[in-house]
């Protein structure tokens, strides 16, 4: 009888679950519920780089997608909720919630209902930059070791910039939280029951890449690091469990409640928690030479090597981890802080006009009139920020090269471009420090959806680029922890090496590099690599006055 585990996978705006047969991939089942709170579910302020969740949306989320997953799951003939053997959870991240003594969040007490700061800081909250150069500053005098598991550079998008602004700005908040969980912990601590800080089981995946967490020198930061910045930081650590576990290892078993509330079977194993990204890559079936983009509103980058074999510290990677994507494999974890956020930056706020219907779909149209070049255009894609290779969320966007007579086409073929640089950029960055990219293969939206896109960064990086079989490879990655907690003995796989040959796969579809474009690209990326390193670093001396001129003379090549 086929045997079937859940995917719950807590995106930026929503939550989504999916019902997925262990045996072959496929979904049977699926549901989405948009978060009820804030604007698209994210709780903002009068500063704009706050960027919060409500908890309460995690557990109303919860059991509204899993009750209607299980529901349109039972159109297959012969499928019972009895036949579900395991759940896997997949979350933002770095996204941490400050709890109490007993592990119930603050948000959901009367007292901080309504504070943001008491709610969920969701990864894309900036307001730590601060706080985050200076944990980057001491740890560079006195734990250079820290460092260099993180790509050099401590995030404000990260754990413990995060909890020390809290710290420095309200008080009340400060004094209440007992301990701070990242949400892809304590969603399955709530399904299991396991929320006391003493009882939680943590992944390695959030603990090693955000919190900088390594079994190399006992676990989080030491406590004589953390009170030169704060003494409550110090206080914390002893608060955070002294070990952290792999996505094959369970986090517990789920309760009678949350069995009544879903309809699902009590005492089935819920796998240990990890970040959407990196369960992604599972889901894509990703292996060593592989590097796998989930393409969003941002985009995570994800590679694994051996853990057998000696793996240098790559600068600007936001983590080197032991486990974090697969047991086995050190998790290597890039990314770009705005791809999808970028074009609809420009749909949704530069409204440009005349367009019709699908504003996206227009100037995708348009874009794809354009031959590579013609724009004579080239745009930076630091919208929000760089997240690899230069890990400053300082930095801001940049369009060069506009005139009188400039489209919106053209911009957003250039903008389209310039993810495409940035995404090179960390290809070259990989290699560079002899992790080898052998293949590259893209999931998300903007893969599913847009050739065009998917067309361009073949062409800039001249590699194919193949997409995952599965539209919701997150939480097929997380359907596929489930299966592999289940074992089996149950119905399941006892390794996630059978999980992924079983549950995943390529779509037939590969984008292939066009020979001439990908010349023209690579004099498109030498000008943008000037303005990358002119304007993101303080170490460049050269000159920038070739650039214009020089995109005049490619433009004008292309209208030949």
């Amino acid at each position: 009888m086929a045997k079937y585990s859940i995917g719950l996978d807590f995106g930026t705006n929503s939550v989504r679950a999916i019902v997925v047969n262990v045996a072959n991939g496929k979904e049977v089942g699926s549901a989405v519920w948009n978060y009820s709170q804030g604007t698209s579910g994210v709780i903002l302020g009068k500063d704009p780089h706050i960027a919060r969740q409500h908890p309460a949306d995690y557990v109303q989320g919860t059991e509204r997608t899993i009750k209607a997953a299980l529901a349109a799951a039972r159109k297959t003939k012969g499928f019972k909720a009895g036949d579900v053997i395991g759940i896997g959870v997949d979350t933002t991240g770095s996204t941490p919630l400050p709890v109490d003594a007993a592990g119930k969040p603050l948000a959901l007490s009367k007292e901080f209902a309504r504070n943001p700061n008491a709610m969920a800081w969701l990864w894309k909250d900036h307001t730590s930059v601060i706080e985050s150069a200076e944990i980057t500053q001491l740890a560079r005098l006195v734990r250079p070791q820290y460092l260099a598991k993180c790509g050099g550079t401590y995030s404000s998008e990260w754990f413990f910039s995060k909890i020390l602004h809290c710290l420095r700005t309200d008080a009340k908040v400060a004094k209440a939280a007992y301990s701070w969980v990242e949400i892809a912990d304590w969603i399955p601590a709530m399904l299991t029951g396991t929320e006391a800080p003493d009882a939680i089981k943590v992944g390695v995946c959030a603990a090693g890449h955000k919190a900088m967490y390594s079994d190399a020198w006992g676990g989080y930061p030491d406590a004589e690091f953390l009170v030169q910045l704060d003494p409550r930081l110090a206080e914390l650590r002893s608060h955070l469990p002294s070990c952290a576990f792999t996505v094959n290892e369970s986090a517990g078993v789920l309760t009678e409640d949350w069995a009544r509330r879903t309809g699902l079977t009590a005492g089935i194993p819920v796998a240990v928690g990890a970040f959407d990204a990196h369960l992604g890559a599972v889901g894509s079936g990703i292996t060593p030479g592989a590097l796998v983009k989930i393409i969003g509103t941002s985009t995570c980058d994800m590679m694994i090597a051996p853990n057998d074999k000696p793996l240098a510290d790559i600068p600007g990677l936001c983590g080197i981890v032991n486990g974090s994507i697969l047991p086995g494999y050190f998790g290597l974890e890039a990314g770009q802080s705005a791809v999808g956020d970028i074009f609809n930056w420009f749909v949704n706020y530069i409204k440009p006009l005349g367009l019709k219907g699908d504003a996206h779909a227009e100037l995708t149209r348009q874009a794809a009139d354009l031959k590579p070049g013609q724009s004579g255009l080239l745009a930076l894609d630091w919208n929000n920020g760089n997240r690899t290779i230069l890990v400053d969320q300082r930095l801001t966007g940049l369009l060069l090269g506009q005139t009188l007579y400039t489209t919106p086409g053209e911009i957003y073929r250039a903008l389209i471009e310039a993810t495409a640089f940035g995404a090179l950029t960390i290809i070259q960055r990989f290699e560079e420090y002899g992790v080898k990219v052998e293949q590259v293969i893209n999931c998300g939206g903007i893969a599913e959806k847009n050739p065009l896109v998917m067309q361009i960064y073949a062409d800039v990086t001249g590699r194919p680029m193949k997409i995952s079989r599965s539209s919701q490879t997150c939480a097929l990655g997380s359907a596929i922890a489930g299966a592999v907690v289940a074992g089996k003995k149950a119905g399941g796989h006892d390794c996630y090496a059978d999980a992924q040959q079983a549950m995943t796969g390529l779509k037939p579809k590969v984008y292939k590099p066009n020979a001439k474009a990908h010349r023209v690209y690579e004099q498109l990326y030498a000008l943008y690599r000037q303005l990358h390193d002119c304007f993101g670093t303080n170490t460049w001396k050269g000159d920038c006055s070739n650039v214009m001129k020089q995109l005049i003379e490619i433009r004008t090549q292309a209208a030949k």
